[in-house]
């Protein structure tokens, strides 16, 4: 019994804290490469996310512009350098971080929807909340979780992924919250930027327990797919 009551401590323990050993360790050379490449592509992605998210709920233009920019994010972060999954262990051995990163995006849902219904009560924030809802409830429902899904894996390939190693040793988790936060500031909504400073802390601490970007895309993934289908609805009422 207590070894079943301690387990999600463990799993979480081992997801955001514990770290595996792993040697990414990269040349003087390419390690600038890397910030230089890092440097351009969060500066041409922030600008598309502040055009992407200023178009009208319903535009055409909103799909191309949006997948645009996941394209943006995902060839920057390939272009940056070495990606690697990540592994965390399980038992004694170490596996690929599957479950327990959608058991933390579900939770972080939770969290999340806790929170919409304290925000739908007041009134400057719910109005922020119904500007990036609106491109869910009139356009096109399937498109936009197209483009929500590709924008989840995309960001963490970048932000998790390129970004993060691009910081270095010396507070990878902090730097590349903060950085994500900044990016997000170009879409003029305080609760996006809030989502991405919060939701930034828990991703970054899975990337540097696994070493990859795997746990971060899954929870990443997990947490928009349910919000996009979830938060709607609450905001209707």
């Amino acid at each position: 019994m207590s070894r079943w009551s301690t387990l999600p401590a463990r799993m979480v323990r081992r997801a955001l804290i514990e770290r595996v050993d792993r040697n990414h360790e990269q040349p003087d050379h390419e390690f600038r490469r890397r910030r230089v490449v890092v440097a351009v592509v969060i500066v041409i992605g922030a600008t598309l996310l502040g055009i992407s998210l200023a178009v009208q709920p319903a535009d055409p233009a909103f799909y191309p512009l949006t997948a645009g920019l996941a394209a943006t994010w995902v060839i920057g972060g390939f272009l940056s350098g070495p990606l690697h999954l990540g592994r965390i262990r399980v038992g004694r051995v170490f596996r690929r971080p599957i479950v327990t990163p959608i058991a933390i995006g579900l939770v972080a849902s939770g969290v999340f929807v806790l929170g919409a219904l304290v925000v739908r009560e007041i009134e400057p924030l719910r109005a922020y909340t119904e500007v990036v809802l609106a491109h869910a409830r009139y356009g096109s429902l399937p498109l936009v979780a197209t483009v929500t899904l590709l924008n989840g894996i995309a960001e963490e390939i970048f932000f998790r992924g390129a970004l993060y190693a691009a910081i270095g040793r010396r507070f990878p988790v902090v730097g590349s919250t903060v950085l994500y936060s900044i990016a997000t500031l170009a879409t003029g909504n305080p609760m996006l930027v809030f989502a991405a400073a919060t939701l930034g802390v828990v991703l970054g601490l899975q990337r540097r327990a696994s070493g990859g970007v795997l746990g971060p895309i899954l929870t990443h993934v997990t947490w928009s797919m349910t919000m996009l289908f979830v938060l709607p609805p609450i905001f209707a009422g």
